[in-house]
């Protein structure tokens, strides 16, 4: 399936399907992609029914107007989510359902003039999908959807490949909580169960809110991504502790103040709580109702505690005076609150706004949260509330920074108007219009003038020693483009590139409000955003948005003009994706697949497919890795997801996910029948073969992780490693009769961890290896000289160690060290008898190209120090490389995300250093 299509869908030209054009009348009609309604109906004074709600009365109009929007039935098929009313203007929200369950980022939105009996509609913009048909009973059950989430999020953030757990502790998963059926608007549609998981992650801790959605006829994750909205890239209630209470209503507002991290003073709203006779950081002066903008006291509260439900146990920030102190200042207790106040001020005054929802929702912001104890330099939105990080020697609390409170603030702004999917274009959207507002609110609030060349920095003033350009996370000035800068990868990488692809548009934006002007642009932006964008908007749609908008407003010709000069110059134009240029071979176009890997060996390669619109599930096919003869398509069209192929050249191996659990199947490249080799309910993801010799990972009860290994010819005959209480095992790779797999197992009262390599013919089991304690072991490669394996023993330095051994354990050398020049931080690899390779990460890049995962090779018999040992990267393709599997010789396939969308491609060499 492709992801990217779903949440990226500004395709290419030639993907794009034209309607037949509407009657004449309206100024402009932009078609929509792959379905008959328009995105954009602009130009229009149409009478709407009379009578009713606003809902009611743009259901009835789109029904009149089947001609032109091809809506069959608004009534049954739009649900109401949301009407907004300004300046004699209303904004209908409509969230398409299909055959009664919710369509992912169906929303069509119709704009009216007037009031209840005279409604006049001036245009129309949105998604609402007409091709879809598919069926809405699911097979899959909710708790194996649940399951299966919680498996994909845990893969997907790196327990597949690495083991995160120290000796003597006890794993722990993330939980996942089950949303609905949720209809993917993918070709004919996908039916799927939604999942949000969330916890802590596996390896870092890190905070995980994942939105997972099941395939509902064989419970494959076809989709997930993060739902936690960070401004860097990656890192009503009643209860008293939370925010709301009621309590607060016998308390009047005082004026107090304090010192900003900067060392001024300013005033503060404060209420004196007479329950614990403290001045608190609470202010009912803005909010016209019993709500509050309050501040809270997160010190000692990590930040995997505070993302997500509202943690127990917070206080709004208290002191004795309504003059708050130091503590309030060091945590950044004062410049949130007082920078809370201004942008509620902001988008109240500029924009009519009442609060983030626009009907006057409490504002929360949470100080002073830390890394498990240590420095955290973020922030983020988490959907009900802000939360700034404790800062570090050189970066403040994060609240310090005016527009990093106003881009987090936007991010709930966006979540109650266009609703952004926070992955790919939508995502990268998202972080461009949080970008747009935060740094628009600090230039009002600091009177900086659109010309001044350091106003497009965002973060600048965090800093207590570098200068505004060095502290910058991000410029909006930074010149990027689509055609030099885009970066096209998988939504494992910064949710498919939110931030890194973020200040092509949001450039753009501030580019044309230096021409405009502060005051019309941020008029222009915030119209586009409220009344024309929607969930799966990308930048092409949201151009077409800001320049509608802009011609609401009545902005002349020349400042017109002026904006599309600002997207041209960003190279945001209408099927700007197909310039996008690579220097590998093309194997297989458009996999639309999500979570599987490919293999490869014996000059042939195997990957799943799904079809051209991505619904379908995924097949395995087979081809040569030169490129000739036909594909062969390897697995059964059954309705099941056939999954992570592995190949020798002779046979093909993969996993095919249904209802009733996952089976591990075989066919020889020759042809012949499907055999079925193993049968289980949930597998990992690392499938190897070789000859008659196949392995894999799978998880037994309780979640905890074994390998398993089989004779192709006797495949009831399976040998088991690990899957105990007190042994686990994982990372399986084959080589001519020899199996090599990570282990941890405790051995009397202490756990013994090491790389071990068992000889399936003879039964000896040999450790490679020994690892210390708080090693972390990864993914192993085997050939027929050496076995190969990432390993971390070092998790404060960002990197990782590629070893290599004999397969008598002797000769261990480290090809790429953990520290020192051109460490990387791996997290795959991948052998032949002459090379291995790694897709890892360059760790702390400036360079925004290699701050994604790349392909590095080395010789498999080369002496670390030898010239020509570390041979460089395989492809300087610009975007995501991924899932690599060795050919034979030097010669590696992988999946590649430069264009947008996702190629199996190839070289036979490595290009070496890339400029």
């Amino acid at each position: 399936m492709s992801v990217a299509a779903l949440v990226v869908p500004a395709l290419p030209a030639h993907a794009a399907t034209r309607t037949t054009p509407p009657a004449a009348g309206p100024a402009e009609v932009i078609p929509g992609r792959e379905t008959d309604t328009p995105a954009l109906v602009r130009g229009i004074r149409e009478q709407a029914p009379a009578g009713g709600s606003a809902a009611a009365a743009a259901r009835a109009y789109l029904d009149g107007r089947q001609s032109r929007y091809r809506i069959a039935d608004p009534e049954r098929d739009l649900v109401p989510a949301g009407t907004t009313a300004a300046d004699g203007r209303e904004t209908v929200r409509l969230q398409q359902r299909h055959r009664g369950v919710p369509v992912l980022g169906g929303q069509y939105v119709v704009r009216m003039e007037g009031g209840d009996g005279e409604r006049v509609v001036t245009g129309t913009s949105g998604k609402y999908f007409t091709g879809l048909s598919t069926g809405t009973t699911p097979e899959v059950g909710e708790a194996l959807a649940v399951e299966r989430a919680v498996n994909a999020v845990l893969t997907e953030l790196g327990d597949g490949y690495f083991s995160s757990t120290q000796p003597g502790e006890e794993e722990s998963s993330p939980a996942g909580t089950a949303r609905g059926l949720v209809v993917l608007p993918i070709g004919a549609g996908v039916l799927t169960r939604h999942v949000t998981v969330h916890g802590s992650g596996p390896a870092g801790g890190e905070p995980v809110r994942r939105e997972v959605y099941i395939d509902a006829r064989a419970g494959y994750p076809v989709l997930q991504y993060s739902a936690i909205k960070t401004f860097g890239t990656p890192p009503a209630t009643t209860a008293r502790s939370t925010p709301g209470s009621a309590s607060r209503q016998a308390h009047a507002a005082e004026q107090g103040s304090g010192v900003r991290l900067d060392g001024t003073t300013v005033g503060l709203a404060v209420e004196h709580d007479a329950d614990r006779g403290l001045y608190v950081l609470r202010d009912r002066s803005r909010i016209p109702s019993d709500q509050a903008l309050s501040t809270w006291d997160a010190r000692g509260k990590w930040y995997t505690d505070v993302a997500g439900p509202w943690p127990e146990g917070l206080q709004e920030f208290g002191s004795p005076t309504p003059a708050f102190g130091g503590e309030a200042t060091d945590s950044g207790a004062v410049d949130a609150h007082w920078a809370a106040g201004k942008v509620y001020d902001y988008f109240k005054d500029k924009h009519g706004r009442n609060s983030l929802d626009g009907r006057g929702m409490s504002v929360n912001s949470l100080v002073g949260v830390t890394d498990y104890g240590q420095p955290y330099v973020n922030a983020f939105w988490d959907g009900q509330k802000m939360v700034y990080g404790s800062g570090d020697a050189e970066y403040r609390p994060l609240s310090a920074a005016m527009d990093v409170v106003g881009h987090e603030m936007t991010h709930g702004v966006i979540e109650h108007t266009a609703n952004l999917v926070y992955a790919g274009q939508s995502g990268a959207l998202n972080e461009a219009v949080a970008d747009y507002f935060g740094n628009a609110i600090e230039a009002d609030v600091y009177g900086i003038p659109a010309t001044d060349p350091d106003s497009g920095l965002l973060g600048e003033r965090l800093c207590r020693t570098k200068s505004p350009r060095e502290c910058a996370l991000r410029d909006l000035a930074d010149g990027r483009t689509t055609a030099k800068s885009f970066l096209g990868l998988g939504f494992a990488t910064d949710n498919g590139g939110v931030h890194l692809n973020s200040t092509i548009f949001g450039g753009a934006l501030w580019d044309a409000r230096e021409d405009l002007g502060a005051e019309v642009m941020d008029r222009i932006v915030y119209r586009a955003l409220t009344e024309y964008m929607t969930p799966l908007d990308g930048f092409t749609e949201a151009r077409a948005a800001v320049l509608a908008a802009a011609g609401d407003l009545r902005i002349p010709a020349a400042g017109q003009r002026a904006l599309q000069r600002a997207f041209t110059a960003h190279g945001i134009v209408p099927g700007w994706e197909s310039a996008l240029g690579v220097d590998s071979d093309l194997l297989l176009d458009r996999v639309n697949t999500s979570g599987t890997d490919l293999g490869a060996g014996g000059g042939w390669w195997a990957a799943s497919k799904s079809d051209e619109t991505g619904s379908e599930p995924y097949s395995v096919w087979a081809g040569r890795a030169d490129g000739e003869g036909p594909l062969r398509l390897m697995s059964p069209n059954d309705g099941r997801f056939h999954v992570n192929p592995a190949t020798d050249g002779k046979t093909v191996v993969w996993q095919a996910y249904g209802v009733d659990g996952v089976d591990v199947l075989a066919r020889p490249l020759a042809g012949g029948p499907v055999k079925k080799l193993w049968h289980g309910r949930t597998p990992g993801s690392s499938v190897d073969v070789d000859g008659d010799l196949v392995a894999f990972d799978h998880v037994t009860y309780g979640g905890r992780r074994a390998v398993a290994h089989l004779s192709i010819k006797d495949p009831a005959n399976v040998e088991t490693i690990g899957g105990g209480t007190y042994h686990r095992a994982w990372a399986p790779s084959v080589s001519d009769g020899k199996v090599a797999y990570q282990e941890r197992r405790r051995v009397r009262a202490e756990y013994a961890v090491g790389t071990r390599v068992v000889d399936v013919a003879t039964g000896e089991n040999r450790q490679i290896q020994a690892a210390t304690d708080g090693t972390d072991l990864g993914p192993t490669a085997i050939n027929g000289t050496h076995v190969f394996w990432l390993l971390d023993d070092d998790a404060t330095n960002g990197t990782t160690t590629l070893r290599r051994a004999a397969l008598d354990g002797s000769g261990v050398v480290d090809l790429s060290p953990q520290t020192g020049p051109g460490a990387l931080n791996a997290y795959a690899l991948t052998a032949s008898e002459d090379t291995v390779t790694v897709g890892a990460y360059l760790p702390d890049t400036e360079i925004r190209n290699e701050s994604l995962p790349k392909l590095h090779q080395f010789a498999a018999n080369g002496s670390p120090d030898a010239p020509g040992t570390r041979k460089g990267r395989v492809s300087c393709n610009r975007g995501e490389q991924s899932s690599a599997a060795a050919v034979a010789g030097g010669q590696v396939v992988w999946l590649d995300s430069t264009t947008g969308i996702t190629q199996v491609v190839t070289r036979t060499r490595p290009a070496g250093r890339c400029g």
